[in-house]
């Protein structure tokens, strides 16, 4: 079997609360873990060739939204977008977020893993969720990647204390130009971050909403970077 090939889906039971596919081959003793989320509409195959470019010792699931909206399209929770910025369902929202959440304590359980060594990202709503579950249970993770997405404003009431975030490390990255979910978001994201003394970075890149391949790129190397960290005995 080849590095970055991805596993059969593995449905929903009462092991995992998510259904998920996993980046083979699995390592025998996964030193860390990386979660990826997939956009709205989309499914997590999407991401497959982001998990083939992450540390082959570090255990990658690529999960699926609980929703399925068409053949082949789920997401975490229903948006529509208006004139005025998009309307999400804060119910469905918040119903996912406690359901990821979950899902990662069930990941640690099954394969050993060291309790907040997790990174979780997505794009666009897989960002949304990554900022949800990172900042409302930062005991579970490491930190979080926001891939041309936002911070909802509905999550302000489930924020942790900033003792509880301060060990947290963020990920930013937007397209200047993009239509879907204007730039502004990420200013917005990085105004808040920045209030709640989370360490983040941040890039900008002249694209539409899409995952470039300097976005890849960046946030591969800082997927990376934390993990050193890690490993080198930096407090948490």
């Amino acid at each position: 079997m080849q590095t970055g090939e991805i596993s059969e889906l593995r449905q929903a039971d009462t092991v995992f609360v998510l259904s998920h596919r996993l980046r083979q081959p699995l390592p025998a003793k996964p030193k860390a873990c990386v979660i990826l989320l997939h956009g709205v509409g989309s499914n997590e195959s999407n991401l497959a060739s982001l998990a083939a470019g992450i540390d082959p010792e570090v255990l990658v699931v690529l999960a699926r939204g609980p929703l399925q909206f068409g053949p082949d399209q789920y997401g975490w929770f229903r948006v529509v977008f208006f004139a005025q910025g998009p309307r999400i369902d804060p119910a469905e929202a918040d119903a996912a977020r406690q359901t990821l959440t979950r899902f990662i304590t069930q990941l640690e359980t099954a394969y050993e893993l060291q309790p907040g060594n997790t990174l979780v990202a997505g794009f666009s709503q897989g960002g949304i969720m990554s900022a949800s579950v990172a900042l409302s249970a930062p005991e579970s993770v490491r930190g979080f990647a926001i891939l041309s997405g936002r911070m909802l404003p509905e999550l302000e009431p489930h924020i942790a204390s900033r003792e509880r975030l301060a060990h947290l490390r963020a990920f930013i990255a937007h397209g200047e130009f993009d239509s879907k979910l204007p730039v502004s978001w990420a200013e917005r994201s990085e105004k808040w971050l920045g209030d709640l003394d989370v360490a983040y970075e941040t890039h900008r890149y002249p694209v539409d909403h899409t995952l470039s391949v300097e976005m890849r790129q960046d946030f591969l190397a800082w997927v990376g970077q934390v993990f050193n960290a890690v490993g080198s005995g930096l407090p948490r």
